[in-house]
């Protein structure tokens, strides 16, 4: 989601398919360096147990979400490390010294401790680290070569550490720069759509009024006297006027059409907005302009009121009918008559 409130996960993408399959990608490798690993080993099942802590720890990595990445997810990260490693030298010899391969564990290992650093983490990596270092000089006292033997040989993964926390106090600021520039340019993007439909709006309204209203104000002007449907047209087109301003959401042409035929039949049309059909759906608005047309149609003589609620209350639309009697109609927030 690319708002203002991203983090550098979003930005390097790290829960999407591309990453989990980096994760596959990674489990393989695990495996494939146990394998090689295994010959040489007293016993096979720890080997199996860093595999299954590694493999975890890249999947945690991908799977759980938040920025940076929560406490507990970050501790176990931490340690998973220094169990991989330890699992893997307990049953590796140290004479002759072990190959390369064989440190399999803290190559990958390594790997989680830099996205740590990405995703925020960087403290719990350099623990991580330390743990690592700690086990592989424990290791290297016990079976006889020398603590400085084990660091010399794990010493170097110290590096992608330090390059995963340079990056992570450079991408990481300008990951958050980069995404409030963004949501500060979809704000401004979206401020001008609005003006600029408004500006069609007041556009298209300007010709429909130039439409109706020019050729009577050219009549005006000419000074000649209005004959009596002139002035029922002049009526009208103020009576439109008077809608638009107090009930715009009613402003469509089938109730522009039926408002003026009822006004022609000498019917006081009175319409008001006060918002509840602001959040209406497309179909609901059509059921409410439906039954406001059939209303307009079936009266003769007297005045209707037409009034859109505030959205607090439980009708949506009323319409008062004065004529032979009193008739009293309300339309739901689906836009069909209640009570019915």
């Amino acid at each position: 989601m690319n708002t203002a409130n991203s983090t550098v996960s979003d930005l390097l993408r790290m829960h999407s398919r591309p990453a989990r399959a980096f994760a596959v990608l990674y489990a393989v490798t695990c495996v494939v360096l146990a394998l090689n690993t295994a010959p040489r080993a007293e016993v096979h099942w720890p080997i199996a147990i860093a595999v299954i802590v590694c493999v975890a720890a890249a999947y945690a990595l991908v799977a759980v979400e938040g920025d940076p990445l929560p406490v507990r997810p970050a501790l176990a990260m931490t340690f998973s490390g220094a169990i991989a490693s330890a699992s893997v030298l307990w049953v590796v010899p140290a004479d002759p010294a072990p190959h390369p391969i064989e440190l399999w564990p803290f190559g990958m290992s390594t790997t989680i401790l830099v996205f740590m650093c990405v995703r925020g983490r960087t403290a719990f990596a350099w623990c991580g680290m330390l743990l690592m270092l700690v086990v592989a000089a424990l290791w290297s006292y016990l079976t006889g070569p020398g603590i400085a033997y084990g660091l010399g040989l794990t010493i170097t993964s110290a590096g992608p550490v330090l390059m995963g926390t340079v990056c992570a106090y450079t991408i990481r600021p300008l990951a958050r720069s980069i995404y409030l520039l963004r949501a500060r340019s979809m704000q401004r993007i979206a401020a001008e759509s609005a003006a600029a439909a408004a500006l069609e709006e007041r556009d298209a309204r300007l010709s429909s009024l130039d439409a109706s209203a020019r050729p009577l104000l050219k009549r005006i002007v000419s000074g000649e006297p209005l004959d009596e449907n002139e002035r029922i047209e002049c009526g009208l087109v103020e009576a439109r006027l008077r809608d638009g301003l107090r009930a715009p959401v009613l402003q469509v042409p089938e109730v522009d059409r039926a408002a003026a035929a009822a006004r022609r039949r000498g019917v006081e049309i009175v319409m008001l907005d006060d918002h509840a059909m602001d959040s209406a759906s497309p179909e609901v608005r059509r059921a409410v302009y439906r039954e406001v047309v059939d209303v307009l149609d079936s009266v003769s003589q007297g005045s209707v009121t037409v009034r859109v609620l505030p959205p607090a209350r439980a009708a949506m639309v009323t319409m008062l009918v004065k004529g032979e009697g009193v008739r009293r109609i309300e339309l739901g927030h689906d836009g069909q008559q209640t009570g019915r």
